[in-house]
């Protein structure tokens, strides 16, 4: 089954609760819209609320009556999450003050009801940054016991009868968050690149960490680098199919891979590519989605507590449609 077929289907089947910020910006408004009608998540959308209602009249949406629309500057709603923004910053020095200053602030808001369990995920960074929207995640949802990375996944979807992945997919990591990241950090996103493989893209992960060395050709600390963190993560995670350091032909190539590295049992199979550095990662997917026609989905936020989707801003209704299917999926544990 494509994709979004099954994530779509598995949405549907157990739908979520998922807050979008940026309620009265067009793409979300639309994406949202469109989401109620398929009945693929309850969407909360944050904002004022009569110029959310006014853009649903003038884009002529018919759905959003559905969702639950909230303004974060209510002083009701600020007084229901406030205290729980100051229990989790006060060591911090904070202020109640300042406490409900955060709150009233709509990314905030919406990890805060992420947070308290009133909503399952959040979807946002159509008009705000990756570091706003990562920022309010790390002080209110905080990292997933064990880890303390964040990191961003892409799931690649390969042109048909591709050779490389499975079904069709790759997931290509990190490719957002972390510009250099050490031995343990690397570990740490490519035992998370594994899990969105399994739980989003549905594919049994075959992990490669990457360099320019393949099982010692070259000798720098960068590859060392890669080393460690290949060992790292096979202490984390001992029954993951897991190896490097592996350059990129070795690691999905089969022909090269028998000549570089013939002891592997990844090398020639790996279908989630993890990156040496943000640097690699960023220039990496971007060639791959614009010379290959392969289409990049994400990036999926990896490591929270609970999910977080960071939008690009320069995308459109149909990302922010496909982004919540995603986030719901990930939200829901089998």
């Amino acid at each position: 089954m494509e994709l979004f077929e099954r994530l779509t289907r598995r949405a549907k089947e157990n739908p979520r609760r998922i807050v979008l910020p940026e309620g009265a910006e067009t793409r979300n408004i639309t994406a949202a819209d469109h989401i109620l009608a398929d009945g693929l998540a309850e969407i909360i959308l944050l904002g004022n609320i009569a110029e959310i209602k006014a853009k649903a009249a003038e884009l002529n949406l018919t759905h959003i009556d559905r969702a639950t629309i909230l303004d974060p500057t209510d002083e009701k709603n600020i007084d229901r999450y406030a205290p729980l923004f100051f229990e989790l910053r006060k060591k911090k020095g904070i202020s109640m003050d300042e406490a409900r200053r955060f709150t009233a602030n709509e990314l905030y808001f919406g990890c805060l009801m992420v947070k308290a369990g009133d909503a399952d995920g959040m979807v946002s960074g159509a008009i705000h940054t990756t570091g706003d929207v990562l920022r309010a995640a790390f002080q209110v949802i905080k990292t997933e016991p064990g880890i303390d990375t964040v990191s961003g996944a892409f799931l690649m979807l390969l042109p048909e009868n591709s050779p490389y992945g499975s079904n069709g997919l790759m997931v290509f990591a990190d490719c957002a968050v972390v510009p250099d990241p050490d031995a343990r950090q690397l570990a740490q996103i490519a035992v998370c690149s594994a899990r969105t493989a399994h739980e989003v893209a549905g594919i049994e992960p075959r992990v490669a960490i990457l360099s320019f060395s393949t099982k010692g050709s070259a000798k720098h600390e960068r590859v060392d680098k890669v080393i460690e963190a290949t060992k790292i993560a096979h202490e984390m995670a001992p029954d993951l199919h897991l190896d490097g350091e592996l350059q990129t032909d070795a690691a999905i190539v089969p022909v090269v891979a028998s000549l570089k590295a013939p002891q592997s049992d990844i090398a020639g199979k790996a279908n989630v590519l993890v990156f040496p550095s943000l640097e690699v990662g960023n220039i990496a997917y971007k060639l791959v989605q614009r010379l290959a026609g392969v289409e990049a989905v994400g990036p999926l936020l990896q490591g929270l507590a609970a999910p977080v989707s960071d939008l690009s801003r320069g995308c459109v209704a149909d990302d922010i449609y496909k982004t919540i299917i995603m986030t719901a999926n990930q939200a829901i544990h089998d």
